[in-house]
């Protein structure tokens, strides 16, 4: 039998599973290296009545845009198509869709309810064994949400086909740009994880640094220069309001991230010259020193599991990459190869942890083990830095800027294995981007 196992021979060079096997008969297996992209067909999704008739277009095509931006789909446009879906209960004409070597089916009908709220079934077809893949799957919510019912939807596409969780229902805070390099601008902003329904949540009053989002997503860490030196603050998504964390008189607090808790936060804190990590619960504000020597320690982020903190540390001469436990103590290190690294961040699996670094005059986006083993440069270009991670761990989101007196920065994401690098496009220039969990 013919299987969409000819998808790939592999997806990733790490933190895989041999074989990820969907519900029905549907594989792909995931060794290393890519074939080719999937051949599949999303129809426009018919209307149930006549006030959802607006809204079927445009879902299928956040679908196909989510899909096929992630270069494991390629769509096969509406036009090519032999089988016209008018209806979502007709059966589907498998013969038509093989023709035209679409090997994933995705149809899906939309309507509005008496209580105003837009519902979206769909259904999902491997076209070559003739099964659908699940049924009675549908979303409900506002039609003003209509993008986050496409995104979910492709998010069970995506994972019915590959096995992984999907990441197209998230967010990304970030700080925009805007202004000449000399004078520029910066305040926190948010918005979809394709860059749509941007939103503000500071004022250029200020700079501000560094914007980690919560477990949770709906709080948001990150550091301000209001004052006149770096100040750490929370703040609530929903209602933006916010607070200070109250660190030591006379100190500088800066690189906050949270803890998989929601509750502790690490940070770096310079007093006195020096700078070191520290740990503090937000909502009692105690707060311990994880590090203490004469050297640079910065950028800190919590094992998935929270039992250990990677950092950066030039207490061997150059900034490089250390693990110690949550509770401090003696770290190790684990970064070795040429040149100098930073903001290290650790994976959602916990099986990797990304990191930028600088040899030779460039900048890279890369991933290690966690043990500093198997190391790989998956960008280069004059500046690239601060990954984030999507919520399943298989895309980084990254600042890139480009040289020259007016240099922009931009947001990209690429995929662990290095392939399908492309552009986040926003408005203004953009930086520091953190990615959030799935929304629920």
């Amino acid at each position: 039998m013919r299987m969409l196992a000819t998808l790939l021979t592999a997806l990733s060079l790490w933190a895989l599973p041999a074989v990820a096997q969907s519900n029905g008969p549907l594989r792909i297996e995931i060794t290393e290296g890519v074939i080719e992209p999937l051949p599949y067909a999303v129809p426009d999704f018919v209307s149930d009545n006549s006030a959802g008739a607006d809204f079927g277009r445009r879902i299928a095509r956040v679908i196909a845009s989510d899909l096929s931006g992630t270069g494991l789909f390629r769509e096969i446009p509406n036009e090519a198509h032999i089988s016209r879906i008018t209806s979502f209960e007709s059966p589907v004409q498998y013969a038509d869709w093989k023709a035209i070597n679409a090997q994933a089916l995705i149809t899906g009908a939309v309507s509005v309810d008496n209580a105003g709220k837009l519902v979206v079934r769909f259904r999902i077809y491997d076209v070559f064994s003739g099964q659908e893949l699940g049924s009675g799957l549908q979303f409900v919510g506002t039609q003003e949400g209509w993008r986050r019912m496409a995104h979910k939807v492709a998010d069970q596409v995506y994972t019915r086909i590959t096995g992984e969780g999907g990441y197209f229902d998230s967010r990304v805070v970030f700080v925009g740009e805007s202004g000449p390099k000399d004078k520029r601008a910066k305040r926190l902003a948010i918005m979809d994880y394709d860059g749509a329904n941007v939103s503000y949540l500071t004022d250029s009053s200020s700079i501000v640094l560094a914007p980690r989002f919560s477990p949770t997503g709906d709080r948001v860490l990150y550091t301000s220069y209001e004052t006149g030196f770096p100040r750490i603050y929370v703040l609530d998504v929903a209602s933006v309001g916010r607070r200070a964390l109250e660190t030591q008189p006379g100190t500088m607090s800066f690189a906050p991230r949270f803890g998989p808790d929601g509750r502790t936060v690490v940070y770096s804190l310079t007093q006195n010259g020096n700078s070191d990590i520290f740990r503090m619960d937000i909502n009692s504000g105690a707060s311990a020193r994880l590090t203490d020597a004469p050297s640079i320690e910065t950028a800190p982020s919590f094992s998935p599991d929270g039992s250990q903190i990677v950092f950066e540390s030039d207490r061997s001469g150059t900034p490089q990459l250390y693990v110690m436990s949550a509770n401090g103590g003696e770290a190790r290190r684990i970064s070795f190869g040429q040149g100098r690294y930073g903001t290290p961040v650790w994976s959602p699996r916990g099986d990797l942890i990304a990191f930028t670094k600088q040899s030779k005059g460039r900048f890279h986006i890369g991933v290690m083990r966690t043990d500093g083993s198997e190391e790989r440069l998956l960008t280069a270009s004059f500046l690239d830095e601060g990954p984030t991670w999507a919520p399943n761990g298989r895309v980084i989101m990254f600042t890139r800027e480009t040289q020259g007196p007016q240099g922009q920065a931009s947001l990209y994401s690429v995929d662990i294995t290095g392939r399908n690098l492309k552009q986040v496009q926003t408005s203004t220039g953009a930086s520091d981007p953190s990615w959030s969990p799935l929304q629920n």
